[in-house]
């Protein structure tokens, strides 16, 4: 604590959980209008319907094309509805597969920004074709032969989120989450209390430091003291400073495919323990 005021990572698991949903935090179309040029929206799955809670297209990276994807929530309760609250349906995903296939075919990096609170669970998203839809997602985005980037920037909930986040590099926000399911579902299912949650966040490693060691995230990028939304600017320079070396070493190591394979399979194992340090 310094002059009252207590440090980042003084931070409780719990409040980090509470900064990662907070309303004000930038979005994946706030990064793409802060970090890209010349950006061209897809829309459509090509089979049911547009999904606003994907936002994906094609766009100039520092002169590049890329391919960007990323979840879509509302800053406005409005918004929030017509985004499903950044809970993507099927169609969500066969949308950012069409555009994961385009990158591959004319061979342009992925960036995908992750925010959710996990995919959609209703029973009409489930007869359209949910699980399957998540699970050829992920497929898919294993094989790809291109760089893939992911930065998680917000709350990254379980599968919904993992299947945006099967990259060669992950980025984390200093207070964005990644857990296997929310805190209140974890508490609700192992105390039957999720007034617990805060307990929860506390032992689930759902942090960005937490998911560093256990080699989940490969880097954390800072943010502004009081989080994301106090300060979007600093965190889109910071954001657009790690970026490039993200992309950069993804390029220089090759084998794009075996490389995510690899990173995915050593999951789990602390950092400190496989480097032998």
């Amino acid at each position: 604590m310094r002059n009252g005021v207590r440090t980042m990572a003084e931070i409780t698991a719990a409040e980090r959980v509470a900064l990662a949903r907070h309303a004000g935090r930038p979005g994946t179309a706030d990064y793409i209008s802060a970090l890209f040029t010349d950006f061209f929206e897809f829309k459509g799955d090509r089979q049911c319907r547009e999904d606003p809670a994907i936002l994906g297209g094609v766009a100039l990276y520092k002169g590049h094309p890329v391919t960007v994807i990323g979840h879509r929530k509302g800053k406005t309760l409005q918004e929030n509805m017509t985004c499903n609250f950044g809970m993507p349906g099927p169609e969500g995903y066969r949308k950012a597969q069409r555009l994961m296939r385009q990158a591959q075919k004319f061979r342009r990096p992925v960036i995908t920004f992750v925010d959710t609170p996990g995919a959609y669970p209703g029973l009409e998203a489930e007869a359209r074709g949910q699980g399957e839809a998540i699970a050829s997602t992920l497929a898919l985005m294993s094989s790809l032969d291109v760089p893939v980037v992911t930065i998680v920037t917000g709350e990254g909930g379980s599968g919904g989120a993992l299947a945006l986040a099967v990259a060669n590099r992950v980025l984390m926000l200093e207070n964005a989450v990644y857990p296997v399911l929310s805190p209140e579902g974890f508490a609700s299912i192992l105390w039957k209390d999720s007034s617990r949650s805060g307990e929860a966040a506390g032992i689930m490693k759902l942090t960005a430091r937490d998911l560093v060691e256990l080699g989940v995230a490969d880097e954390v990028i800072p943010e502004p003291q009081g989080g994301a939304h106090e300060n979007p600017q600093a965190v889109f320079v910071a954001v657009d400073r790690a970026l490039p070396h993200a992309l950069d070493r993804v390029v220089r190591e090759g084998d794009f495919a075996q490389r995510r394979y690899e990173k995915f399979r050593g999951m789990g194992t602390p950092r400190s323990r496989k480097e032998g340090l």
